[in-house]
């Protein structure tokens, strides 16, 4: 590893000094030259005594406040002219910073109209910072801080190097990651998934787009049945839906024949029956229902409020299917009954590429699968979308919240005890499907204006901190579903979403990684799991993300840096939520197994195994006494256990085969 010159070894003055002298005569120009000596000398030592202590680090991105944290804990910056791959040398590096932080897939990033300079949140009065770095040019960072992990090449960092990032994050920070990878959790936890994660499918893979297709029809089907007892005025326990403003007519159109209903019937049992798997033993009856015709009626339903006749018997054969499957799928509820989905780019963040929809035809179409040339079904997911959230005054929000990794084997999380809601711009409706009501993200938001007649008590600037989430629940008679239901629900998420993706992130001792997941919550205050952001913004957009994002960035450098050297050390609003047993990691995994061994020679027939002997004694001919035999030489295989039937056959063979070499002796 190249370590560089230590600084005493920099010699000549630094272009400030050297300026400034040039510049200065007379008793102002000594006045300078004794300051500006006062300066290096000072600076010289702080640097030596970062150098021994191995106190230097190196910022990349937007975070002045891990740079002035750790100015303030006797750390020295190395600085770099442009961001690139950090490795041991300085030279390695590229690119412009700006155009790296908005292509980045799976993290935020810094919000789109938010500052990304550094120079005007860098204080430095004097300069001394400036010249210390100067110093430092040539010393290798003990703590990295990127704002990307293809910036820091892990191959060429020492063990005693600390970098905020692990390999292969992409495994739960992307949305076709995660995806893939919740699917397994049931290997690995007693935990089912589909009770914190929507159901999502990816569009590129053949099977998962065909199932896909096969849940959209029967989410219909199972919507068809929730609007006739809605209409009916008979609701099912747990899964009723208060009418909403906007939301459109119901029941004001001609009916439509009975059949309608009696065919989503059929098809919900037949799906029962598969859950239960029934379906096992016998063959599946087939399904004769013609879904294009099917779909085209439950869009009529739904969408243009079309009548549905519905008997007496139907209506309590309903009521009862509805009532078992939702003791088999965890997501009746929240999936509401419009059918609506989202449909998301693969690997990218800040709300870019969003759709919702509520038509089967528009996502495969906005996919790839049936005229867009111009877009990538492959890079393409789509998730149900939660239909039935808790809503504020009328309004959508979601949370934003923090943890930090620390170790992948033992797997260690901290869970951040503060957070921020963030709040569309408009109210909420299923009628509706535009950005401003429906996605949260603060890029987007920023790009809507509210419309007049919003609740006075919503923020301004739509964003609101977990105390003033609290508050308002205490005032709708809700104030322990926070602490009781809402935050345990986060914590098991996030532990779920960890410990699927854990054995493909490359676990690293000096490393750590700081983390956003978006969460939203249900009616009954369950929350659902959207996504999770490496590199989460820190940028503040509002006063309360401009306390947040300070106090989260000093409390992980309180974990990670200060309870090193003490583990009693506060942590801040960090908590210790999930830590394992090691689990011994073998010298080498992989799919090259090797068999190791010696080869075994084919016995030789015995006329050719007498032509490579010497000449054998004459019969009669004395022997040395303690001579071994001719034939001593001769090596047999032992053989091979044989069952006991053909036993008697080996002995008969075996004696056969010595009575000819005695013969040929």
């Amino acid at each position: 590893m190249w370590l560089g010159r230590s600084a005493n070894a920099v010699s000549g003055t630094p272009g400030l000094v050297r300026q400034r002298q040039a510049g200065g005569t007379g008793h102002r120009g000594c006045r300078y030259h004794l300051l500006d000596r006062e300066l290096l000398k000072r600076a010289r030592l702080h640097v030596e005594r970062a150098i021994k202590e191995k106190k230097i680090f190196t910022v990349q991105g937007p975070y002045p406040i891990i740079r002035s944290l750790l100015r303030a804990r006797g750390w020295v910056e190395r600085k770099f002219p442009s961001v690139g791959r950090v490795g041991s040398r300085p030279e390695q590096h590229h690119g412009t910073q700006e155009k790296q932080l908005q292509e980045e897939e799976g993290s935020d990033g810094a919000e789109q109209g938010e500052p990304a300079e550094e120079e005007q949140w860098d204080e430095d009065p004097d300069g001394i910072h400036n010249l210390m770095s100067r110093l430092v040019q040539d010393q290798m960072p003990y703590f990295i801080w990127t704002n990307r992990c293809s910036a820091v090449d892990c191959r060429l960092l020492r063990q005693d190097q600390v970098v905020n990032h692990y390999a292969g994050v992409g495994a739960f920070t992307t949305k076709e990651g995660l995806c893939l990878n919740l699917r397994n959790l049931p290997w690995f936890d007693q935990a089912d998934p589909d009770t914190f994660f929507p159901r999502c499918y990816r569009l590129g893979a053949a099977d998962e787009r065909q199932a896909f297709i096969e849940d959209f029809c029967l989410t219909a089907a199972r919507s068809l049945l929730k609007v006739a007892l809605e209409r009916t005025g008979d609701v099912l326990v747990g899964t009723e839906q208060p009418p909403k403003s906007g939301e459109g007519p119901a029941g004001l159109g001609p009916p439509l024949s009975p059949q309608l209903v009696e065919e989503a019937l059929q098809v919900c049992e037949q799906h029962l029956g598969s859950l239960g798997h029934q379906d096992i033993d016998g063959d599946p009856p087939p399904c004769r229902t013609d879904w294009d015709r099917f779909l085209r009626d439950y869009y009529r339903v739904i969408h243009e409020g079309a009548g549905l006749a519905l008997s007496r018997a139907q209506q309590d054969r309903c009521r009862a299917l509805l009532q078992r499957l939702a003791g088999r799928l965890p997501q009746l509820g929240m999936e509401g009954n419009h059918n609506v989905w989202i449909l998301k780019p693969g690997a990218k963040s800040r709300g870019r590429g969003i759709v919702c929809t509520a038509r089967l035809e528009e996502v495969l179409q906005l996919a790839g699968d049936c005229a867009a040339p111009l877009t990538r079904a492959d890079k393409w997911v789509v998730q149900k979308y939660v239909e039935r959230p808790l809503l504020i005054f009328g309004t959508k929000f979601d949370v934003r919240q923090w943890f930090l990794v620390t170790d992948w084997n033992p797997l260690t999380i901290w869970f951040y005890r503060e957070s921020y809601l963030r709040f569309c711009s408009r109210s909420f409706s299923l009628r509706r499907l535009d950005p401003a009501r429906h996605l949260c993200n603060v890029s987007i938001q920023k790009q809507c204006r509210p419309i007049r007649g919003r609740h006075p008590q919503l923020p301004p600037d739509q964003t609101w901190s977990c105390q003033q989430l609290q508050a308002y629940l205490a005032q709708v008679g809700q104030a322990d579903a926070w602490h009781q239901i809402m935050v345990p629900g986060m914590k098991a998420a996030v532990v779920g979403a960890l410990r699927s993706a854990q054995d493909l992130v490359g676990s690293r001792k000096g490393s750590f990684e700081l983390y956003g997941a978006d969460f939203i919550f249900g009616e009954d205050f369950q929350p659902w799991l959207l996504e999770i952001n490496a590199s989460p913004t820190m940028a503040p957009s509002s006063a309360v993300t401009s306390r947040l994002c300070a106090g989260v960035q000093r409390d992980t450098l309180r974990v990670v840096i200060d309870r090193r050297d003490n583990p009693t050390c506060p942590t801040g609003a960090f908590e210790l939520i999930y830590k394992e047993v090691a689990v011994p990691v073998p010298l080498y995994v992989g799919l090259n197994l090797t068999v190791k061994g010696c080869s075994l020679r084919k016995p030789q027939p015995a006329h050719r195994r007498s032509l490579g002997k010497p000449p054998a004694a004459v019969a009669g001919t004395p022997q040395p006494p303690g001579a071994a035999p001719a034939w001593a030489g001769t090596q047999h295989l032992d053989p091979v256990a044989l069952p006991a039937a053909a036993e008697p056959h080996r002995r008969e063979k075996a004696h056969s085969s010595s009575q000819r070499d005695t013969e040929e002796l």
